[in-house]
Parts: structure tokens; sequence; C-alpha cells
């Protein structure tokens, strides 16, 4: 997700969740993906809801141009970074449609070849990251080939696939990402095409900070880390890392549209393939 939108939490609170169990949590590197995404694909029948995150190097180009509203000044720069720049970690949580996970690991974090001394990057995102526990040095010797993993996914019954929901925050850096290694190829120019491409490869898209909007007593600005410390969501393992973060994702997903969004019903178009600023949502602030 992007650490410029952590929504104000603190990091003596951010890291006080190190502490807790995260044995849910399973790391993948080259060597395991093959064994990994066979069991990741195993759970899909039973826990075909996918919370997601992603972890990226931050934002180092800004678009030029005379564009006339503030989402399409949010496509392009979302366009303009995810073609130039390389994804670090993939974090998706399993889950059923009342939010219950499968027993033992429920989270599956995938870690790419990633190369600091060769690879653009954000210096003050990379030092965030360094900071929350990522091991460039293991990512650069050690780390997934995206091309690999892309075909991989795309064989797993995970994408493609009109019964899984997918579950993310302010999403629209994380799922440009994915279809950039889906595709093997940049993001389109026009914001339109994104959205086609969007809904073939995943049919069912859930955005909490879209959705959000909607619940009067719930901080419409607030960053993942806020809203599920407002709503009393516990973490477990460490802040700005993927696996932790798309698990964040999934309980504080659930507890809020059960406590504030009392209509919410995954079939309403209302709520469906909707990412915050872009698309049929319009920035107001």
């Amino acid at each position: 997700m992007p650490v410029i939108d952590d929504g104000g939490i603190n990091s003596q609170q951010n890291h006080t969740s190190k502490k807790k169990d995260a044995a849910c949590i399973k790391d993948v590197w080259a060597s395991t993906l093959v064994d990994e995404m066979q069991k990741v694909s195993e759970m899909i029948d039973k826990f075909p809801y996918v919370s997601m995150d992603t972890e990226f190097p931050g934002v180092v180009v800004h678009p030029v141009g005379n564009y006339t509203t503030a989402n399409t000044v949010h496509w392009k720069t979302i366009q303009c970074n995810v073609n130039i720049l390389k994804i670090i970690q993939l974090g998706l949580t399993f889950s059923d449609e009342q939010g219950r996970h499968p027993p033992g690991v429920c989270t599956w974090q995938f870690n790419f070849k990633f190369d600091i001394d060769a690879d653009m990057y954000a210096q003050d995102s990379i030092e965030l990251l360094q900071s929350s526990g990522i091991d460039f040095q293991k990512h650069s010797t050690d780390g997934i080939d995206v091309q690999v993993f892309g075909e991989m996914l795309t064989a797993s019954g995970l994408v493609l696939n009109e019964e899984i929901k997918w579950v993310s925050f302010h999403s629209g850096y994380d799922f440009g990402y994915l279809l950039k290694i889906l595709t093997n190829s940049d993001l389109p120019e026009n914001e339109a095409d994104f959205f086609d491409i969007l809904d073939t490869y995943f049919h069912s898209v859930y955005d909490i900070k879209y959705i959000m909007k909607t619940c009067s007593d719930l901080n419409h600005k607030a960053g993942l880390s806020q809203l599920a410390a407002d709503l009393q969501v516990e973490r477990i393992g460490p802040c700005h890392q993927a696996g932790s973060d798309s698990l964040i994702t999934c309980h504080t997903f659930f507890k809020m549209i059960n406590a504030h969004v009392k209509s919410f019903c995954f079939r309403d178009a209302r709520w469906k393939n909707v990412l915050y600023g872009l698309g049929r949502d319009t920035i107001t602030s």
C-alpha cells in the first residue's frame, strides 16, 4: 500500500504490533514459490474472499499537464509510477464470507526481486520499509521473479474467476502493480482501459476507503492503520509489510461492514469495482 497514506499512527504504536504472534503469515521467496502457490490455490473453494495489499518503492514522478480533475491527476500519477517502478511485496489473506480464516496459515507474503543498488525508488519509502523489517539484501538475492509469478498467479484460479471477492484499501496502486504483473505490460494511457482490464482479471473488487465514505461516524481521511485503531482492530505482524497489512485489511473490512455499513451486500453494484479516487469515485478532499 502507499506508505504516504498511513493515517498518522505513530511509530510506537506501529512497532508494538511486532510482539504479536505472526505464525498465520507465511513468507514466500523464489525457492518456495511453487509449493506455496499450490497451497494458495487450495484455499479458493472454502475461502474465496481475498484481502490484498502491496508494498512498492513510493512515488518518484508526478504527471505534467493541464488535467482538469483530481481523479485524472491521481490516475496519471499511478500510471506513470507503476510503469517505471517495481513491486516489492504482495500480501494475500484468505477468509470466508464472515471473515473467518482457515486454520494455521491464512496470509501469504510474496517477496519479489528488488535491488536497491539498481532499481528506482523514493528514499523516504525505502527507509520506512527498512525500518519495518524488510530485508532488501534478501530481496536482491532470493526475491521472486515477477514474470514467473504472473504466470503462476494466472494459472492459480485466483484471477479470471467470478467467485473470488477482492478486498483492499485505497488500492489504485495495488491493482496497478498486479495488472502490470498479470499482463506483463505497462498500464494503459487511458483510465477506462485500465478498468476494462481490471474487470477482466478481478471480477469483484471492494475498496474500503471508498466504502467508508458512506459512514458518517468514521473519519473519511483516515488511513488503514488509523481506521483499524478507530475500530479497535488489532494488528498481527509489522506495519508496512504486505502480509500484515493484508491481514488487518481483512479484519478491518469485516468489522466495518458489520458495525457501520448495515446495508452492505457483496452483490450490490454500489460497492463493487470502485477504486477510491478513480473511475466512478470522485475525490472531494
